[in-house]
């Protein structure tokens, strides 16, 4: 994974209002954090944030942070954003090592064409969109695939069935469903635009 360069200034001034003025002249205040150190108070230029974020590494992009001169390999941590808007409010960068093993979440995507399941009438079910995992910073994939092009209706593909790359660890329960081939659906009577046949007590009186 290529290392994005983003430049943070030290940031003096805390608290709401100070956030805002920031915001206001298009810089997202942050904190930079990890490996023993102190956290720092930062700002990053907003237009900057969101370009060095939307690669296909997306918010996992390894990140190459200049805090004043310093030089930090870092990852986005999390990512506060206006309730309406949705635009970043905050940022936490956490500070990591080129040898480090970190847990982080990535998309889980599905891709093939299930015409096992397609043909047969039934549908496929995306349970699980995003999942964690362990790897070191430049291992971590931009997304895992599910390939559903074999899946007949019955089968389940779980989290310990996923194909992942050398060097990374998926998290959680191997057996947790991640996508399921349901098989058609049954109508009911009054789906089927039918009447529901007659209780015993009906057809008796």
């Amino acid at each position: 994974m290529a290392e994005i360069t983003l430049v943070a200034e030290v940031r003096t001034e805390r608290g709401s209002r100070a956030s805002r003025r920031l915001l206001a002249d298009g810089r997202i205040p942050g904190v930079v954090y990890g490996h023993g150190g102190e956290p720092v108070a930062v700002a990053v230029n907003a237009r900057a944030l969101r370009s060095a974020l939307s690669t296909d590494a997306g918010v996992n992009a390894l990140l190459d942070l200049d805090v004043a001169g310093d030089r930090h390999l870092a990852i986005a941590r999390e990512l506060q954003r206006h309730p309406v808007r949705q635009t970043v409010s905050h940022v936490d960068f956490q500070v990591v090592g080129r040898d480090e093993v970190v847990s982080v979440e990535v998309a889980v995507n599905v891709v093939g064409e299930p015409l096992g399941v397609t043909r047969a009438g039934g549908t496929v079910e995306h349970l699980v969109l995003a999942t964690q995992v362990r790897a070191k910073p430049a291992d971590i994939p931009s997304a895992l695939e599910v390939d559903v092009s074999d899946m007949a209706i019955g089968d389940t593909i779980t989290l310990g069935n996923l194909v992942v790359p050398r060097g990374v660890e998926v998290e959680g329960d191997p057996e947790t469903p991640v996508v399921v081939a349901h098989p058609p659906r049954v109508q009911s009577a009054e789906e089927a635009g039918g009447e529901a046949a007659p209780s015993d007590a009906s057809a008796e009186s």
